[in-house]
């Protein structure tokens, strides 16, 4: 296990390089001119002017160079400091949104994992019963619906339309910190963020439930008499999550993009709305450090999701 963790290391970090390559690339292919985001267009300057801002910058030099450089100071730790906030360190900038994120995308998660797996269950018992039919609709639902379009319907139905949850924000502005008000802003969001996620688990956790309830083991179980409860908690269950649990690993992916549009949607202080006014402010620096940050969270994420995996089911070597 501790050569296949170290192992899984290595690739992360060679992933997390190319990642970071591919990022800095398209940052300088896209339309206009770097140097743009580093002035103020009310303020004239000269050509020469221009060039000794280029040049102090580096932006004068090949783009190999340019890389090489940024990545020398980020392995050091320094990745810069934002355009628009000339005296914030990108990376404390980065870290101070991570909380945030972290609490909407964990009881995001939280609800998904819970909501899905229990569907799932009831879905595959209950086969083509109303209950089954019902969840599987849902299920289309939530996994064809943008996380936008969720998180603008729900904003509207239940902030502007019932007034039953904040409409933005993380804590209500002008009142002491509490930790009612915090779940009052979070439940909205985080549920609106879990459901695409929660319709994913519930259709593989239905599709796996079904063909575990017809393994032979399971039909031997309710033959010996053992109570249905525990022939499906005890026996099928833990079967049928190994294929939901890699599922679980991947969709940190999709609850990322999601977060960035809920984030936006909401006024949610965390990394998607970090990112989303570094893109509109061509804020180069805060994209690249918050690119690198949300690349080493997903793919620690994944390591600890194989890791699990082995755990569940020992049968699973890693090496």
């Amino acid at each position: 296990m501790l050569r296949y963790s170290l192992r899984r290391v290595v690739i992360g970090m060679g992933m997390l390089l190319a990642l970071s390559a591919l990022i800095f690339l398209l940052l300088r292919l896209a339309p206009g001119d770097p140097i743009d985001a580093y002035i103020d267009p009310n303020i004239p300057m000269s050509s020469s002017d221009l060039a000794d801002l280029r040049s102090r910058l580096g932006l004068d030099q090949p783009l190999p160079v340019q890389y090489l450089a940024w990545l020398q100071q980020a392995l050091a730790g320094n990745l810069g400091y934002s355009i628009k906030r000339l005296d914030q360190p990108v990376l404390n900038l980065v870290l101070s949104r991570i909380g945030p994120t972290v609490l909407l995308m964990g009881t995001a998660l939280v609800i998904a994992i819970v909501a899905g797996i229990a569907i799932g269950v009831i879905s595959a018992v209950r086969r083509n019963s109303l209950a089954d039919i019902s969840f599987s609709v849902f299920a289309l639902a939530g996994i064809s619906s943008p996380a936008f379009l969720s998180a603008l319907i729900g904003l509207y139905i239940f902030s502007v339309r019932l007034n039953w949850t904040p409409s933005g924000g993380m804590l209500t502005p002008g009142e002491e910190f509490s930790i009612l008000d915090l779940l009052r802003h979070l439940i909205l969001p985080a549920a609106l963020l879990a459901i695409a996620q929660a319709a994913l688990i519930m259709r593989y956790m239905r599709a796996s439930m079904l063909e575990v309830l017809n393994q032979d083991y399971v039909r031997t179980a309710r033959a010996k008499g053992v109570v249905e409860f525990w022939v499906i908690t005890k026996h099928a269950l833990r079967n049928a999550l190994l294929p939901v649990v890699t599922l679980i690993g991947s969709t940190i992916g999709l609850a990322i993009g999601g977060a960035i549009f809920i984030e936006s949607v909401f006024n949610w202080p965390g990394m998607g709305l970090l990112l989303v006014d570094a893109v509109e402010t061509r804020d180069y620096p805060v994209i690249m450090g918050a690119t690198l940050v949300i690349g080493t969270c997903v793919i620690i994420v994944n390591l600890l999701t194989d890791i699990a995996y082995a755990v569940i089911d020992p049968r699973i070597k890693v090496g």
